[in-house]
């Protein structure tokens, strides 16, 4: 069983969106949990389009989520809110699936414009299935170095938001489970 499941709803590969969520998992393994990471695109579109919830890997991505103490989900920005893909895979899972779990969300857009994209579309879709979304972190593309995935953020002022989410979003575990 994972400590924490990451979730990312980027149709893209290579993607910022993956870059990110990769680098956040690195830093939560840091700190001692394991992690489980799932991308859209490791499910059938079949699956996604048909809305087969009992496949197998919508079942095996529900149990690890079921038996997780946090979730970490990212997506990049379309038309101001997540992606549909994301929505798609979402809708396959149980009610309540991130019932009292933590979530840290994380969001990659074309500019600050679509900033609130984190509290007007995915916090809200996190708080539907029962989870406790934190403050999240919003990427502008440009600050996600591609060509770096080891160490993608170089704005140190990004860097420490990111250090600080991170360490709310553990502080957020541990309380749930002393």
């Amino acid at each position: 069983m994972s400590d924490i499941v990451i979730l990312s709803g980027s149709p893209a590969i290579p993607s910022r969106t993956d870059i990110s969520l990769k680098h956040i998992q690195s830093l939560v393994e840091k700190e001692g949990f394991t992690t489980a990471y799932f991308s859209i695109t490791d499910f059938s579109a079949d699956d996604l389009f048909q809305g087969r919830y009992n496949s197998e890997d919508i079942l095996k991505l529900s149990e690890k989520i079921s038996g997780a103490r946090g979730i970490i989900i990212g997506s990049p920005v379309y038309k101001a809110s997540y992606t549909g893909v994301l929505k798609a895979l979402i809708d396959l899972l149980p009610e309540g699936a991130f019932k009292g779990k933590p979530v840290l969300p994380i969001m990659i857009g074309g500019s600050n414009r679509h900033l609130l994209a984190i509290d007007y579309a995915l916090k809200p879709l996190i708080s539907i299935l029962k989870g406790e979304p934190l403050q999240g972190i919003y990427f502008v593309d440009k600050e996600i170095d591609k060509q770096d995935p080891e160490s993608p953020i170089k704005d140190m002022n990004l860097v420490d938001r990111v250090q600080s989410q991170v360490q709310e979003f553990v502080e957020a575990i541990q309380i749930r489970n002393i």
